[in-house]
């Protein structure tokens, strides 16, 4: 993934995360529920953004990277 500089807010991601919801594993659903509750740093905002971005596109060893990205940031936060 290539570096982006624009900043997402709380609201983006949240938006982001809710059109890729169905192409994401479902136990993924409550550690999401858990980080919207909250406040993240801009970095951290950014990241998710980007590892949710065109989900559903990609193949499914990308998917799998991902996966483990976002497990690894979400149940770190």
């Amino acid at each position: 993934m290539g570096e982006c500089k624009i900043d997402h807010s709380h609201e983006d991601v949240k938006k982001k995360y809710e059109s890729q919801m169905e192409f994401l594993p479902q136990d993924m659903s409550a550690l999401f529920n858990n980080f919207f509750k909250e406040e993240h740093t801009q970095d951290i905002l950014n990241e998710v953004f980007h590892l949710l971005k065109k989900y559903d596109l990609v193949t499914e060893e990308e998917k799998s990277e991902r996966n483990n990205r976002i497990y690894l940031v979400l149940n770190n936060v």
